[in-house]
């Protein structure tokens, strides 16, 4: 008999990320994994099974009609996998506001709150409410549900989270809930099995990739994290640019005469490394670039990221370990590298052979502060997180 399975959807702005699971010894382990690039015409699926690497074009069209794009998915996915065993399907949910602070069976009362969020996360919200409402048509006695990256920040306190705003607006929803919850989940997991001394301090998690964010984390619970209200703030990112000054936005909507659609598609989709550099958001084709805008890109990057963790170390009152993850973070030893230069008047010390091959620690023994890599697997915490509420048993991280 096949053993259950179970999928999950990964959906950002862009790209569809999925994952295989099979439950073995009571636990999701991931057997196979695929990426959509939304924005590639035509759609390609690249499924990885085993060692195999795996590219097929797809017919399904990025119209906003995913239910079609789900089913030639799921054809492909079948020649591969036994989908007929699937015993759920779980979701990465960006945004769970104050509703949701942990996974839910996705229903029709829990859909219509998810749905009601739309206007915090206009970017990313609606493209997993499409991948869900797909699922649902496709297979409709298949239970799904949400695992939201707002959720591992409810710990932070008020004092953080509170906007120095009218209180009527913090009462509305205009407070501070961080993102990248479910990497952040994962790697401080991780990071308590791995060098469980170090997960029980102080530690700046910093998740650098296309999206990027930094959270401070104290005996593994989130006590302050850098992106606040939207997804939009905090650190420069691949197309967006972080903290911004509020009055550079309404200059764009006054003086400038912006309207708010422009600003919007600025601020999401034209700013950040590639706004800098005018080049790419891709810090890997900006490194290998000797244009002196390439170059600034990556020092602001760099600085702000710096920046970013001595601000995040004050909330936590000192600072013990640093953690790099996702893309950028997990596989780029000359950002780590600029970011620990910058930090050296705080005693981090890199091996910089460890950190040349991406070891699992690349400080020195004489550092201050521990400097680790830890790779991220947000899949795998919605699988555990998808078993636990279907069953009723513990997640297990």
């Amino acid at each position: 008999m096949t053993a259950g399975r179970i999928i999950t959807f990964n959906a950002g702005s862009s790209t569809v990320k999925v994952g295989i699971f099979a439950l073995q010894l009571g636990r999701p382990r991931r057997i196979g994994k695929a990426v959509v690039d939304l924005a590639s015409q035509p759609l390609m699926l690249r499924l990885k099974v085993a060692d195999q690497q795996i590219e097929i074009t797809l017919k399904a069209q990025a119209d906003g009609d995913d239910t079609r794009l789900m089913d030639e998915m799921f054809s492909e996915l079948a020649r591969h996998f036994d989908l007929g065993s699937l015993t759920s399907a779980g979701h990465r949910i960006v945004h769970g506001g104050d509703l949701f602070t942990g996974p839910v069976v996705l229903d029709e009362v829990t859909l219509k709150q998810i749905s009601g969020l739309v206007d915090l996360a206009p970017l990313h919200q609606p493209q997993a409410l499409r991948m869900i409402n797909a699922v649902r048509a496709l297979l409709p006695e298949l239970p799904q549900t949400g695992s939201f990256d707002t959720a591992f920040h409810t710990t932070v306190p008020d004092t953080v989270r509170r906007f120095a705003l009218p209180r009527v607006y913090g009462e509305q929803g205009v407070k501070r809930y961080g993102f990248h919850g479910l990497s952040y989940q994962y790697v401080a997991g991780a990071l308590t099995a791995k060098a469980p001394e170090i997960a029980r301090g102080r530690v700046v998690i910093a998740h650098l990739g296309s999206g990027a964010s930094l959270c401070g984390i104290e005996s593994g619970v989130s006590r302050d994290t850098s992106m606040g209200f939207s997804t939009l703030d905090g650190i420069p990112m691949a197309t967006r640019p972080g903290a911004l000054d509020p009055g550079v936005v309404l200059h764009m909507l006054g003086p400038l005469g912006k309207s708010l659609a422009e600003v919007e598609d600025i601020l999401y989709h034209r700013s950040g490394l590639l706004g800098l550099s005018g080049i790419s958001g891709d810090i890997r084709t900006l490194s290998a670039d000797d244009r002196a805008e390439a170059r600034e890109a990556i020092d602001v990057f760099t600085h702000r990221t710096a920046g970013e963790i001595c601000r995040l170390a004050s909330t936590l009152q000192g600072l013990d370990a640093i953690v790099f993850t996702a893309g950028i973070g997990e596989n780029q030893p000359v950002i780590r590298q600029r970011i620990a230069a910058r930090l050296q008047w705080l005693g981090i010390e890199l091996d910089a052979k460890a950190n040349e091959k991406n070891s699992e620690r690349i400080s020195t023994p004489s550092s201050r502060i521990a400097v680790h890599v830890v790779p991220t697997d947000e899949e795998q915490v919605i699988a555990d997180e998808s078993l636990a509420v279907t069953t009723g048993s513990p997640v297990e991280l």
